[in-house]
């Protein structure tokens, strides 16, 4: 298994990954895993419609999800994309767009009702995005949020990031920066920390994977509820990658290498929670 990576915080888990697990394997009925989806579950793509879960993530996820407490993705997608990309997995909770939507186990999806008057302006800044960047940005509209990506033309970064910023402040928007992408999302409470932090809030552990500096926040509900409670066992988990170099991997317990390592990593996790 790969070593930890301390990072700047020392990790309060056992010095290797199977020593972790079986740690877990202790209290799997009170352990949530949460998984970051782009990224994470699956590989970047030049077009953002085509990514696909790696080999064997989902069918280790759906060996885990009867063994431990709950299973969360947590994306910025919105939560019928998660659905429809996830291939039929059940008993898994959906949160998108950082946690303004959310669905529990398959069932309806729930908007958190204060980004409900921003869908029109998003619309809207959308349609103006499509009109005013140049060629070679594309533009991701999702409801409640407009992503700005640039990775098909890395030139063009600095003007996207100066057009979005503008367009932040001129309609009093908040910013998520991502990996060749800057997300507008309305000024509403939301965002990966306080999704992971609610959950775990009574729960015995929890792992966390993410690859992206919105994950960090993530691991950082994990730090805060680890601090609050010496029983609670949380792991955090960087799918590192040289777009957020060492910022992400140098603020989680254990790091990896791809969303494929990420299958394998799942698929020997199963031999020892089940």
């Amino acid at each position: 298994m790969p070593p930890l990576n301390l990072g700047n915080q020392q990790p309060r888990i056992p010095l290797d990954a199977d020593q972790a697990w079986r740690t877990t394997a202790a209290r799997a009925a009170g352990t949530v895993l949460f998984f970051d989806f782009d990224g994470t579950l699956a590989p970047v793509d030049d077009d953002p419609t085509a990514v696909r879960p790696a080999p064997k993530v989902l069918a280790a996820i759906e060996a885990l999800a009867p063994v431990v407490r709950r299973i969360a993705i947590v994306s910025a997608r919105p939560v019928d994309f998660l659905r429809d990309h996830l291939g039929g997995l059940t008993g898994v909770d959906l949160y998108g767009l950082y946690g303004l939507e959310h669905s529990h186990s398959g069932g309806e999806t729930v908007t958190e009702p204060a980004a409900l008057p921003w869908v029109p302006t998003m619309a809207e800044l959308a349609e103006l995005a499509r009109a005013e960047l140049p060629e070679g940005a594309l533009v991701e509209y999702k409801r409640l949020s407009v992503a700005l990506h640039w990775r098909t033309a890395p030139q063009l970064g600095g003007a996207v990031e100066r057009w979005g910023l503008a367009q932040a402040e001129r309609l009093g928007l908040k910013v998520q920066a991502g990996r060749m992408v800057l997300e507008l999302k309305p000024p509403v409470d939301g965002d990966k920390g306080l999704v992971i932090g609610e959950i775990v809030r009574d729960a015995e552990g929890a792992w966390y994977f993410g690859d992206d500096v919105s994950d960090i926040k993530a691991f950082a509900a994990l730090r805060a509820r680890a601090a609050a409670d010496p029983h609670f066992f949380g792991v955090c988990v960087a799918v590192a990658n040289p777009e957020t170099g060492d910022e992400v991997a140098e603020a989680a317990d254990l790091t990896l290498d791809s969303p494929a390592a990420l299958g394998d990593f799942l698929t020997a996790a199963t031999h020892h929670l089940t």
